[in-house]
């Protein structure tokens, strides 16, 4: 089983958003030193001068810091452990989680003795495997916002209080749709929602695409399956049934990309996950609005020309807003050459002292409170605000947050999902369809 469940991991492994560059090895592990992958090239500093504090701390001890692009990253680091080469520690992310475990390719943490309560809630609890052993220790967290063109808002005569005040529905879209196609121009200059609007030539989209989601959709479709109240499996964490067959999911799926068939949101034609992602897609002008993560703050502020702003996600049929709150961790590979080692600087990583240090760099909200603080405050001293994606961790009785589905078989549910989720939503292949493929993922599942 270990040996099928690798090749589907392998075969999935570029299943997932977000990409970078540069390259790197595993090469220079001795007694003395920690080798550390991470893919966010933007957080290379700021973990560079983690690693100073702890050297200072633990003389004789260095840390080898190697970045890779995200598919770059999973790829070599699969093939790592397969070959030997992987590093000691590296960045986790909780859609690998559930395979790496299967994979026994994980060292347990328990003797760091992680306090749930040192961070942000949820985030310490994602990481016990099924067998109640720890595998990561808390590095940082994201929640979805909505970035915006301002000056196409202004010029649409939206408010930055209407777009923070807008609400949702699988029916008629609401008010959220209403402001989406008011963002909409066609070529002749007509809005989306006016008399003789061209939803085949359209010029500017009032939301951007990223993609069809495939199984999570963290910055397409969850922060309205979420706020409509359904759950990607039957439990929070280590979910033994997807529930991609609930009458809740399809209808949002289908009210979702029914906003390109209205010409509102640009079509999955439009979207290439290396050269042409929402971002991509407002940085030309090509979009007024787009679902993303707080990891691209400082991307969205640095488009030249273009003022970029953030608005709360719209509130949904349960009257409450709703994101995914994802996490990842710091984890430490079974067959690391430096185990000790590894250890003293995995406690560092997730100690208050490297979190707060990652926060001043303002690129990433570590996860612990005093690191989450010092974010703000950097974000702050940038002129950025960033309560768009803080808010929903601070307010639980109008915000529902929600963790990327922790299950066995993960790299398996993307492989059959994206193909499916791409049909429906760039071909019209009836979302009902997707019955079917939740059938096949849970007979995956029950083995």
């Amino acid at each position: 089983m270990r040996l099928r469940t690798l090749t589907a991991l392998a075969g999935a492994l570029t299943l997932s958003l977000v990409t970078g560059c540069a390259k790197g090895d595993s090469t220079g592990a001795s007694a003395n030193t920690v080798t550390y992958w991470l893919w966010d090239a933007n957080q290379v500093p700021a973990y560079q001068a983690c690693a100073q504090g702890f050297e200072k701390e633990n003389p004789g001890l260095k840390v080898k810091i190697t970045q890779l692009g995200w598919s770059d990253y999973w790829t070599k680091l699969t093939a790592g452990f397969i070959a030997g080469t992987q590093p000691d520690v590296f960045t986790d992310h909780i859609q690998k989680f559930g395979q790496f475990a299967d994979l026994q390719v994980l060292e347990p943490l328990d003797d760091l003795d992680v306090k749930a309560s040192d961070y942000q809630p949820g985030l310490a609890a994602n990481w016990i495997g099924q067998d109640g052993h720890r595998y990561g220790t808390p590095k940082d967290w994201d929640t979805v916002a909505l970035f915006y063109n301002d000056k196409m808002a202004k010029a649409a005569g939206l408010t930055a209080d209407q777009l923070n005040d807008l609400s949702w529905n699988p029916k008629d879209g609401g008010t959220f749709e209403k402001a989406i196609a008011h963002l909409t121009i066609d070529k002749n200059g007509k809005r989306g929602d006016e008399p003789g609007f061209d939803k085949n030539n359209v010029k500017v989209y009032g939301l951007a695409t990223q993609g069809s989601g495939m199984a999570d959709g963290q910055t397409q479709w969850s922060p309205f399956t979420g706020s409509a109240g359904w759950n990607y499996t039957d439990k929070a964490r280590w979910g033994t049934k997807y529930q991609y067959d609930s009458k809740t999911f399809q209808s949002v799926i289908k009210w979702y990309f029914g906003l390109a068939k209205k010409g509102y949101m640009a079509p999955f034609s439009d979207y290439n996950i290396q050269s042409n992602q929402g971002n991509t897609q407002i940085a030309a002008g090509k979009a007024a609005a787009v679902f993303d993560g707080a990891w691209m703050i400082s991307t969205y502020n640095g488009f030249k020309g273009k003022d970029i702003k953030t608005a709360l996600q719209p509130v949904g049929p349960t009257g409450k807003r709703a994101t995914m709150m994802n996490g990842l961790a710091d984890s430490i590979s079974k067959a690391s050459k430096n185990k000790a080692g590894a250890r003293k600087w995995v406690a560092y990583l997730a100690s208050d002292k490297c979190q707060k240090a990652v926060g001043k760099y303002g690129v990433v909200f570590p996860a612990t409170p005093a690191g989450t603080e010092a974010a703000i405050a950097a974000y702050k001293k940038k002129g950025l605000d960033v309560s768009a994606f803080t808010e929903p961790v601070d307010d639980k009785q109008n915000f529902r947050t929600f963790s990327y589905p922790i299950t066995n078989y993960a790299a398996d549910v993307q492989a059959l999902m994206q193909p499916e989720m791409e049909a429906v939503y760039g071909n019209g292949k009836p979302v009902s369809s997707l019955s079917e493929t939740n059938d096949q993922i849970n007979l995956i599942l029950d083995q």
